[in-house]
């Protein structure tokens, strides 16, 4: 360990001179360098939050003459894995020449379309809303961090004078203003006015740092943070307890979990009454000290301060009402305690929106709430998908930090109502939202295909995230299972899916495989029982073992599953669907079958009678019928080819061909073409639609159904 590095105890120092020297002369490549090691460290700055730029000559593809340029992070981009295409790049002359243009706050909007006048490479990223607060400012290198503690001491009632105290007037300070061309102005003034700082303070916002070349400024931005910290830990206590101290302990962690995969599905389904969302959950130590004090029902309802963690977070948590240790099991009771809440919540966020809107402010959004706090228990988040749901959780914490430092220096104090609306409704927000990409087809939708480490079970699972689901894999197989996590870890990041063991048979394990769905992601609404496996016999060589495992798997499997899972569906009440890979041979007969072709007719009939059952609470039951899925299906294994061919008096190597030529496409099966069937049914076309049967089989007679 360097001594740079024992120089700090509250951040992470991640220099390594021996990499930045491969950079050396490429400023902007120091930029980035500099950027995704200040990322990496949440306790600096959250996801997506903060900016960093650099100014630096490059040649003006119009004349030739050498320019000054700035590169900085673009809009919406994260510094942790900021790459060069995430940069915008602007003349810093024409940029500072908008100043002959501008016409005031009231005009502070139309700005952000004229940094397009002043844009260098046509191909970078288009500007944030922060370029000018980088652009004023001379230093060749500035970091924007939204560090906790430099938050705590902005957020603070006696921020700016805590501020002038801790640093002796190194540090400037600029009160809270929403974000654009005049905070730029702001902070030019404030260097104009001490010359000699390193760095200023945004009430309520973030903090600002520079330096000549992207080390100092990663160093200046390290010490000011670290000064910081210290400063808030040496005065842990001194007012009192933290958060006022605990009025409640924690269940333990086993409790915990168990609390919350029993509400869960229950604040997803209030959650989503305009949009399904996906969960989050997270009992983080510093989550459970804020939760469980005494100052919980005085500082929640104020929300938080920076506005990174406002948009994330929206005005305020929903706490909830529960004691920590109640039984959760009677649904309809626990449902009718919590409308309430939920609608006075949905109520309180209404008038907000009526007492700050303007003339011309966007319609009001989804009114739910997205933090919940369940003292005793911890955190639900939910959003549109998975990391946003995440991301919030972090941002919530991170304000979680932010309070308790702020109220062990002085007191904390949020945005006000309307400062908040203003960021929130923004129009170049609301902007920004429209260019979003249109949510995918199963976007905040939950699936667990059982038997999803391969075959045709994978294929499904992937169509299913390709299309905007996050999925629950699983197989008895760890090692299989563990390669088909990290398949899809490498194709949709970790957000994406999660990971079960799970013997359809074990209704412990399929519990378990449940729980862990409804702990990441809040629930499950998607349900394909594909888990399965063949055995090809003729009467006299079927065994009483070989007949159980058939029924066991096929049919024993399909139902524990759909049980377990309709239970967590109608606790969310948004619907559900359930698709069950059935077979050909649920309706064909044939040699040498007779119990897996009867396994196969009652997980058909089963699907009748469950869709009979379920349609009242809006859960489709579907079934798709395959017909000979020879590629990478582990039905193949256990001398099924063999038996088959057998059958049919041909050899396995002719199992392909004989299964093609024997449809009316004369086309073989594929896992995909099964994946394609599945999404038919949960793809929202189909949503009016069940108890049906969809044959993949290339066209064979004898299975229509009639």
């Amino acid at each position: 360990m360097s001594i740079k590095e024992t120089n700090f105890k509250h951040v992470s120092y991640l220099w390594d001179d021996a990499e930045a020297a491969k950079l050396a002369g490429d400023e902007v490549a120091l930029l980035i360098y500099r950027s995704n090691l200040l990322g990496a460290d949440l306790r600096l700055t959250n996801y997506g939050g903060g900016n960093t730029s650099c100014k630096a000559m490059a040649k003006d593809p119009l004349t030739g003459q050498e320019v000054e340029v700035m590169w900085i992070k673009g809009s919406g981009g994260d510094i942790g894995t900021l790459k060069k295409s995430g940069l915008a790049a602007l003349y810093v002359d024409k940029l500072r020449s908008l100043k002959n243009v501008y016409r005031g706050l009231e005009h502070e909007d139309e700005m952000v379309e004229l940094f397009n006048h002043t844009i260098y490479d046509l191909a970078s990223k288009a500007p944030s809303i922060d370029t000018p607060l980088h652009g004023f400012l001379p230093f060749k290198h500035i970091d924007h961090l939204h560090p906790d503690a430099a938050i705590a001491i902005a957020a603070a009632k006696d921020g700016k004078q805590i501020t002038a105290d801790l640093f002796g007037g190194t540090i400037g300070w600029v009160e809270w203003q929403k974000p654009g061309f005049d905070l730029g102005l702001q902070l030019k003034a404030c260097l104009d006015a001490s010359p000699n700082i390193r760095g200023i303070m945004l009430g309520s916002h973030g903090l600002f740092t520079w330096g000549d070349t992207a080390y100092e400024s990663y160093i200046n931005t390290l010490e000011v943070i670290e000064k910081c910290a210290e400063y808030l830990e040496q005065n842990y206590g001194k007012k009192g307890p933290v958060f006022g101290g605990a009025k409640i302990q924690s269940l333990d962690e086993a409790g915990r979990q168990k609390q919350a995969i029993a509400l869960a599905p229950i604040l997803r389904g209030f959650c989503s009454s305009k949009q399904n969302m996906i969960g989050h959950f997270t009992d983080d130590v510093r989550v459970l000290e804020f939760i469980n004090s005494n100052d919980l029902d005085r500082l929640a309802p104020l929300g938080t301060s920076c506005p990174d963690h406002f948009l994330r977070t929206k005005i305020s948590p929903l706490v909830l009402g529960l004691g920590k240790d109640e039984d959760l099991s009677d649904v309809a009771a626990l449902k009718a305690r919590l409308a309430p809440a939920f609608d006075a919540y949905r109520a309180m966020y209404t008038e907000y929106y009526e007492t700050c809107k303007h003339p011309n402010s966007p319609a009001i959004r989804d009114a739910n709430p997205v933090v919940i706090l369940y003292p005793g228990v911890g955190m639900f988040t939910f959003a549109k998908d998975k990391q946003t749901a995440r991301v919030a959780a972090e941002f919530y914490t991170n304000a979680i930090n932010v309070m308790k430092g702020a109220e062990a220096i002085s007191d904390y104090t949020s945005l006000p109502r309307q400062e908040a609306f203003n960021i929130e409704y923004w129009l170049l927000e609301e902007a920004k939202l429209q260019r979003m990409p249109k949510p995918k087809a199963l976007s905040g939708r939950i699936a667990l295909v059982t038997g999803s480490a391969g075959g045709i079970g994978k294929a499904i699972a992937k169509k299913f995230a390709e299309e905007g689901a996050v999925v629950v894999l699983n197989d008895m197989n760890a090692e299989r299972l563990e390669g088909a996590g990290e398949e899809f870890k490498k194709l949709f990041g970790k957000d994406g899916y999660t990971t079960a063991i799970l013997d359809v048979t074990k209704a412990d394990q399929i519990a378990d495989a449940i729980g862990k769905a409804t702990l990441a992601f809040g629930g499950v609404d998607l349900i394909v029982n594909n888990a399965g496996l063949s055995i090809s016999k003729t009467i006299a060589d079927h065994t009483e073992k070989d007949w159980d495992l058939l029924y066991d798997v096929l049919v024993k499997g399909q139902f524990l599953v759909t049980q377990a899972a309709a239970g967590v569906m109608q606790k969310q009440d948004i619907g559900g669907d359930i698709i069950n890979i059935v077979s050909k041979n649920a309706l064909v007969s044939g040699p040498n079958n007779a119990g897996y072709g009867s396994a196969k007719a009652a997980q058909l009939h089963l699907s009748r009678l469950n869709a009979a059952e379920l349609g009242a609470d809006k859960i489709r039951v579907n079934v798709v019928n395959p017909d000979a899925v020879i590629s990478d299906s582990n039905i193949w294994a256990g001398g099924w080819a063999e038996g088959r061919a057998k059958a049919y008096g041909i050899t396995v190597a002719e199992l392909p061909a004989y299964y093609a030529k024997r449809t009316l496409l004369n086309e073989m099966i594929l896992p995909e073409d099964i994946a394609n069937a599945c999404f038919a049914f949960a793809g929202g076309l189909l949503n009016k639609s069940t108890g049906n049967v969809l044959n993949v089989d290339g066209g064979v007679a004898a299975a229509f159904v009639r």
